[in-house]
């Protein structure tokens, strides 16, 4: 399973969002140790320092994400990373639907990227390229969103008609 979320505005995978939605226990990281369906388990996260850490599930299967719900993991996203290790992407959680625009400025891997609403329908599938030149393209979500999730490209039967459930 590969499973990452993201979006970006001008600074590269991250959102310009403002506040952010409080993370519970089981989206709670120290290290490399998360809280998972509340169980302590290690995790490696790879390139990511302390992410927060959430089961989520996507068309029935289960996925180990990291949880970007505050501005500064949405902002940051998954820039500078190859490696997820344990986990399968990111999911971002805009707070409120709205509409998004991702940037994969500094982003190394190319991703896809699932468009949720806030009951968890999909609206649109994206395969989003590293930026490699100025100015860097956007990629639209088409429609509002709550949330986004980024897993690296070709890795997943995700779609746009995939259901998200996050608990």
């Amino acid at each position: 399973m590969t499973l990452a979320a993201g979006v970006a505005v001008a600074a590269g995978c991250g959102t310009s969002a403002p506040g952010g939605v409080a993370s519970t226990s089981e989206s709670t990281a120290v290290s490399t140790t998360a809280v998972v369906s509340t169980r302590e388990v290690e995790v490696d996260t790879g390139d990511l320092v302390d992410p927060a850490i959430r089961t989520i599930t996507v068309d029935g299967t289960d996925y180990l994400v990291a949880f970007a719900d505050q501005p500064e993991a949405r902002a940051r996203g998954l820039m500078g990373v190859e490696d997820l290790g344990d986990l399968d992407g990111m999911l971002f959680d805009l707070e409120v639907e709205r509409d998004a625009n991702f940037v994969m400025r500094d982003t190394l891997i190319p991703l896809d990227i699932v468009f949720f609403a806030a009951d968890g329908t999909g609206r649109t599938m994206l395969t989003m390229e590293p930026c490699r030149a100025e100015p860097c393209p956007t990629y639209p979500s088409g429609a509002p969103v709550r949330f986004a999730l980024e897993v690296p490209a070709g890795t997943t039967e995700l779609s746009a008609d995939s259901v998200l459930v996050v608990p």
